[in-house]
């Protein structure tokens, strides 16, 4: 019990730093870091970034490998990342285009960027 609590306190310090690292990396490519770390009734959004007029959930998996990364971004989470992102741009008055985006993370600071990674259902 105890090396499993401490396995997932450390995946949670690496996904934190991976979320960092990839709002420093936004940044520098102009876009504006509106929210880290949403929390919302629906679901939650790691990093809610706008770039023009459109609003972008980015989805941070710091995985070992990309396929990993990949399938670990379920359909079922996809959904529930694009309820949140909905329900924000109503919150905020947004009425421009919505975007869902990937950064997957890889060592310390290999990042992949998947703009439009997917599509809303």
């Amino acid at each position: 019990m105890h090396d499993q609590t401490s396995h997932r306190k450390r995946a949670e310090k690496a996904g934190r730093r991976a979320e960092a690292v990839c709002v420093f990396w936004l940044r520098l490519k102009g876009y504006r870091i509106l929210a880290t770390r949403h929390q919302s009734p629906v679901g939650e959004i790691d990093i809610i970034a706008k770039r023009g007029n459109v609003l972008i959930a980015v989805e941070v998996k710091n995985r070992a490998d990309r396929d990993t990364a990949l399938r670990s971004l379920r359909p079922k989470q996809q959904n529930r990342i694009a309820r949140a992102l909905e329900s924000y741009a109503g919150q905020i008055g947004h009425s421009g285009d919505l975007r869902f985006d990937l950064m997957i993370v890889r060592g310390f600071a290999r990042i992949e960027h998947l703009c439009n990674a997917w599509q809303m259902a």
